[in-house]
């Protein structure tokens, strides 16, 4: 019998490189793709893998409990991996509703789902959450978030992630379902949403728009590979011990400012601009409600336990990742444009 693990979000940005990953590298897998294919979801992130036969696309939603319910009833999946998210700030301050429904509703009807469907045979089987760094709230100058970090979230956005990850640990100590969650930096990569900074900026550097950064540009991120940290989930998923949680950092913090002007430098030449043309771009606008100084992750317990580390270094995986852009304009202008 071969195995069947369910991905939900999987046609969004990192939902769609750990399809593609599973898929490909676990032909004894069956892989099925859940996803709502609202904005941020796009199934021609998955165009290369679409015919595999081991790939299977379902199109629902995850707070629709019945639908969920009956999903399990029929597929009796063996594992899950649980991206799909509502995951931007500004969105959530706009529509903190859509996130709780999201967020904590759809996560907790997977659980039941899960729950209803192994009936306490776990052997083989895993749910595995996926999380944000987001929940612990904010770091001064020096520190790095741990698995031992108090929760501390504050946005709309983080709170529903947090409560999620509750819910998860809550079905593990009450229930012994299998979990691990992980908690993961900021993403970077190909296929990803243009709303997000990295790929919002390289698409209006291309256009010669403004690049509006919040504040004083003074806020930190820990910026991660995309396809690191697939390879991250792919570790957890299958040798991850149940009930820990596992934190996935790029040790890469950079200033928000420091890294829009690193892109303009780059961007300059690679669309042969003189130096500079691109930073004339730079406007500052009110800051966020709520936005956090700086996050960093400490990565130490999954290097330990699972040997994982990121494989790029930061200004090669930006270099890969501005290029993939420019190499697909046709894909960015159909996001943009709401044409998928």
């Amino acid at each position: 019998m071969k195995k069947k693990i369910l991905i939900t979000g999987g046609a969004g940005f990192i939902g769609s490189h750990v399809v593609r990953l599973f898929v490909n590298k676990y032909p004894g897998y069956y892989i099925f793709n859940l996803d709502k294919l609202t904005y941020a979801g796009n199934l021609e992130n998955l165009k290369d893998i679409e015919d595999k036969p081991n790939y299977f696309f379902i199109q629902g939603d995850i707070v629709d409990d019945e639908f969920i319910f009956r999903l399990f009833e029929e597929e009796q999946f063996d594992g899950v991996i649980h991206l799909a998210a509502e995951s931007h700030v500004d969105r959530s301050i706009y529509n903190p509703m859509e996130f709780v429904f999201t967020n904590v509703i759809g996560t907790v009807n997977l659980l039941n789902a899960t729950k209803q469907t192994w009936q306490g045979n776990y052997n083989g089987k895993r749910f595995y959450h996926i999380s944000t760094d987001e929940v612990y709230g904010t770091l001064g100058d020096k520190g790095l978030f741990t698995e031992q970090t108090a929760y501390d979230p504050h946005s709309p956005y983080s709170a529903s992630k947090a409560s999620s990850d509750h819910f998860v640990r809550a079905y593990h100590d009450t229930y012994g379902l299998p979990v691990v969650i992980s908690n993961c930096s900021n993403n970077y990569g190909s296929f990803q949403f243009p709303e997000k900074l990295i790929p919002f900026f390289i698409n209006n550097i291309k256009n010669n728009e403004p690049l509006p950064v919040y504040g004083k540009g003074v806020n930190v991120r820990d910026w991660l590979w995309v396809e690191d940290h697939a390879r991250a989930i792919d570790l957890i998923f299958h040798k991850g011990k149940p009930g820990d949680t596992y934190n996935v950092g790029g040790h890469n913090e950079w200033k928000n400012i420091d890294l829009v002007k690193l892109l303009c430098r780059i961007m300059d030449k690679k669309l042969g601009n003189q130096p500079g043309t691109s930073e004339k771009l730079i406007s500052y606008v009110i800051d966020r409600a709520g936005h956090d100084l700086r996050y960093a992750i400490d990565s130490s317990y999954l290097q330990k336990q699972l040997g994982w580390v990121p494989s790029v270094d930061f200004e090669e995986g930006l270099e890969k990742t501005i290029d993939w852009y420019l190499d697909n304009e046709e894909w960015l202008e159909k996001v943009i444009s709401g044409e998928y």
